[in-house]
């Protein structure tokens, strides 16, 4: 299906290029979203009429945009969740919690602007990308934390996670001291009984 343009569409094109897309994108995504137009001649001689306004609204949401990117750079979300002794989160950060997180920080940011390719499924920081208009995008970091404690170690640079493990395998190796004298006490009672 042929459409124009209205707005800058990443990996199809700029405003009044006219582009060739499935037609599923262009009747669920595209057309409703005020994106793009059908080909047609009557929307062609629409869009040349009206270019110049098209093209300043443009500009006047892009300056929106990145008026809020500037304030929205760098900033970091704590999320506080509940995971396992390794770190595994119970549930998982989706791009609602991250929307949530920001709209609570005073950002109007949401779900459908934040890109996370996967869900975030252990506690740690991570970069996120939030694409506030086709043209402007920021990074925001996520503090995925079980404690606010945890989370200002998080954000001071210790990697909790390798706190955890390194926690966990002294607690190992402890264990396996205690059962192998454990054993060994054993043996010694089994081999001293045989004697008499």
């Amino acid at each position: 299906m042929q459409v124009i343009l209205l707005e800058r569409v990443e990996k199809l094109g700029t405003i009044g290029d006219e582009v060739n897309v499935k037609n599923g994108y262009a009747r669920n995504f595209l057309i409703p979203q005020g994106k793009a137009l059908l080909a047609t001649e009557r929307n062609r001689r629409r869009f040349e009429a009206e270019r110049e306004v098209i093209e300043q609204r443009n500009a006047d949401a892009r300056a929106a945009a990145e008026s809020e990117g500037q304030s929205l750079e760098g900033e970091t979300f704590v999320l506080i969740r509940q995971s396992g002794e390794t770190g595994q989160l119970y549930g998982s950060v989706s791009a609602r919690d991250v929307s949530e997180a920001a709209k609570e920080a005073g950002h109007n940011v949401s779900r459908s602007q934040v890109i996370l390719n996967q869900p975030i499924k252990a506690i740690g920081v991570y970069d996120v990308g939030i694409r506030l208009h086709a043209e402007v995008s920021v990074t925001v970091q996520v503090n995925v934390a079980r404690s606010e404690d945890e989370a200002e170690r998080q954000a001071a640079g210790e990697d909790v996670l390798e706190t955890l493990q390194a926690e966990q395998r002294a607690i190992d190796e402890e264990q396996a001291g205690e059962m192998a004298e454990a054993a060994a006490e054993m043996a010694d009672q089994i081999g001293g009984g045989d004697e008499d």
